[in-house]
């Protein structure tokens, strides 16, 4: 079984920026009834555009939702075929509708919830080519570089990966992707309402391959 500890760093005032704003970055659930500038969405957007990408394809397109009635008619879109989903397949189908999103941990409560995207002023629908081999990898670094400038600006952030489940649902051509695109993850971002703690990171994880002393990992 591997060893999970509070990862102990230095203090906050002597770490660069960029590494602070790791450590800060937390997956939110709650926000503030208060709309995110477009200008901040776009810088958010750019930063995304910076991540490495696979023969520098750049693959990626973001579909943007920031009216609160688009977003509430999305959610219940997506909650009403993760329903049926389940009904049909059982959590193995529902797991893979997701992507295999963590989710699948939590969908006696997930279900239930008003909000799939929790209350978030802004959602964004991350896609790639279906025939793009990498896409996967690059998005989610995308994903990444969008969720730690999102810190850097003052918000919050969350992805989710069973926001690919609205390609299944009736209102998915509201989005305007065109075939061959297909959505990897939908990322909310706003004003966090909540300041969750950092949970245990495993550390017993890391082996020296060519370390020369017998015995160190």
């Amino acid at each position: 079984m591997m060893k999970t500890t509070t990862i102990t760093k230095p203090p906050m005032k002597t770490m660069p920026a960029a590494i602070q704003n790791i450590y800060a970055r937390r997956s939110v659930r709650q926000y503030q009834d208060r709309p995110v500038e477009r200008e901040l969405i776009e810088q958010i957007i750019d930063a995304g555009r910076m991540a490495p990408t696979a023969m520098i394809k750049q693959p990626w397109k973001f579909y943007v939702l920031t009216r609160r009635e688009s977003i509430r008619e999305f959610s219940k879109a997506i909650i009403k075929t993760l329903a049926k989903e389940m009904v049909h397949e059982g959590a193995v189908g529902i797991a893979k509708l997701a992507m295999g999103a963590l989710y699948n941990l939590y969908y006696s409560d997930f279900l239930k919830a008003p909000d799939i995207f929790y209350g978030a002023p802004v959602v964004i629908f991350i896609t790639a080519p279906k025939d793009e081999p990498w896409a996967c990898y690059d998005t989610c670094m995308c994903a990444q570089n969008m969720m730690l400038a999102a810190k850097a600006l003052g918000l919050d952030s969350c992805p989710l990966g069973a926001g690919k489940a609205v390609e299944h649902t009736p209102i998915f051509y509201k989005l305007r992707i065109p075939y061959p695109e297909q959505v990897f993850l939908a990322l909310i971002i706003g004003y966090g309402d909540e300041t969750p703690k950092a949970h245990k990171r495993i550390k017993d994880n890391v082996v020296y391959v060519d370390d020369p002393e017998p015995g160190c990992n």
